[in-house]
């Protein structure tokens, strides 16, 4: 055998020499191929197929453990950026705040409902066959001019910003986007159904979801209750306090949305159950938000529902 052929190279690079082999696979490696290990050293294609086959850490409700709680920063921003949109437009909150049914006349004036309507006025909302305000209603807020005015967000946003990082790390991301956007959608079934012709803004229906997940996973935990319970009986007198100023509708439904859904992922077996069990009260309370919207618009358009 001659000195050259003798030579071994990097399967990975054939035109560098190597002496090191992986302990995984036995194959020569490089420096820059190397990756350490418990002992010795492996090729990158071997710690890849490693890390694929090592358990993910979940937290106790089945979510991933994340330390940067990125959906909360996200939602922030974009609540954020919805009411920037809002001071350069205020046609925008007309245009995508949360309404069941309303009237819009040629001059632009917005009316009461009544079904059914002559030509000079056209549906608005929900019976107008603008669904997606069911959500865009809760990324939009009070005008500075009307209401609590920038109270609003303001109040909302530290809300999110001190509950939605302790909810989002505990559930993980993707629970708990599901449990936002439901408690969101809860809060705005729940106006339609008892104030269709209300016109109603803002991420409170989300932020009372949010607080009710807070309660039921402190309660699951173990945690110190005092705080948590002082931080719910503020939010139950914020509820009652702010019934004539902002959409205690949307409060309410929110707050019972977050808690069913958390109930399902607090109380499901942990076994193999336990994600299908979560996904399928997730699926089931979208399907009964949704087809409670869709009766009540069609009892609204007499049976027609946009």
């Amino acid at each position: 055998m001659t000195a050259e052929s003798a030579v071994t190279t990097c399967f990975r690079h054939p035109k560098v020499e190597s002496h090191v082999r992986c302990t995984r696979c036995d194959r020569h490696i490089c420096p820059s191929c190397m990756r350490e290990a418990a002992v010795g050293h492996q090729c990158v294609e071997c710690v890849k197929e490693g890390a694929r086959s090592v358990r993910q850490a979940r937290t106790a409700f089945g979510g991933r453990i994340s330390a940067v709680p990125l959906v909360t920063y996200v939602l922030i921003g974009l609540n954020v950026l919805a009411y920037l949109a809002e001071l350069a437009r205020p046609s925008v909150v007309d245009r995508f705040g949360m309404l069941g049914a309303g009237l819009r006349g040629t001059d632009g004036a917005h009316y009461l409902w009544q079904y059914p309507y002559d030509s000079s006025v056209h549906a608005e909302g929900l019976v107008g066959g603008e669904w997606e305000r069911l959500l865009t209603g809760a990324f939009l807020h009070m005008p500075p001019s009307e209401g609590i005015g920038v109270l609003h967000i303001v109040m909302n946003m530290a809300s999110l910003w001190t509950v939605g990082r302790v909810v989002e790390t505990q559930l993980g991301r993707v629970r708990y986007l599901a449990l936002y956007l439901l408690s969101a959608l809860g809060g705005s079934v729940l106006q339609l159904l008892i104030a269709p012709d209300a016109l109603g803004v803002g991420a409170s229906g989300a932020i009372f979801g949010l607080g009710a997940a807070y309660w039921i996973m402190g309660r699951r935990l173990g945690y110190d209750m005092q705080a948590v319970n002082r931080y719910m009986i503020g939010l139950l007198l914020w509820l009652v306090l702010s019934a004539g100023m902002t959409s205690w509708q949307g409060h309410l439904g929110g707050l019972l949305a977050g808690g069913t859904v958390t109930l399902a992922y607090a109380y499901a077996p942990r076994d193999g159950r336990r994600a299908l069990i979560q996904t399928g009260v997730c699926v089931a309370l979208l399907v009964v938000l949704l087809v409670l919207a869709w009766v009540k618009v069609a009892d609204l358009t007499g049976g027609a529902a946009a």
